[in-house]
């Protein structure tokens, strides 16, 4: 079992910058990628970035160019860095963790989330 916890959520200025954190703690076999997601009210949860095992990146456009996702999966830990933070960026921000069991099943845990408030 693995357990996340994010760190880093706030309330924001539009235009300004915030950086989310996720730790991870507990064993598995293998991580195979790291990632945030985001939920806004009356929305569905929405990928916003995710980074594999070998490094490899992929994001939501609406955030492509402002948001840089990195990661240290040995530590299972993800970082979020957001910049130009726009208003539209308001959600619970939540962390995910995809990998392998070490009965080799493919696993998928979630963070608590952390409230991301962009004000205009």
């Amino acid at each position: 079992q693995v357990q996340l916890v994010e760190s880093g959520g706030g309330l924001v200025q539009a235009g300004g910058s915030l950086r989310l954190s996720c730790v991870g703690s507990g064993s598995i076999f293998r991580v195979n990628a790291m990632g945030w997601y985001r939920q806004a009210p009356g929305k569905q949860r929405e990928l916003v970035a995710t980074i594999t095992d070998g490094g490899a990146t992929n994001y939501a456009d609406s955030v492509k160019g402002r948001f840089t996702i990195s990661s240290d999966n040995a530590k299972m830990t993800v970082y979020l860095q957001m910049n130009s933070l726009k208003p539209e960026d308001t959600a619970v921000y939540y962390c995910n963790l995809k990998g392998l069991s070490y009965r080799l099943s493919s696993v998928s845990f979630w963070g608590q989330g952390t409230q991301i408030t962009v004000s205009s």
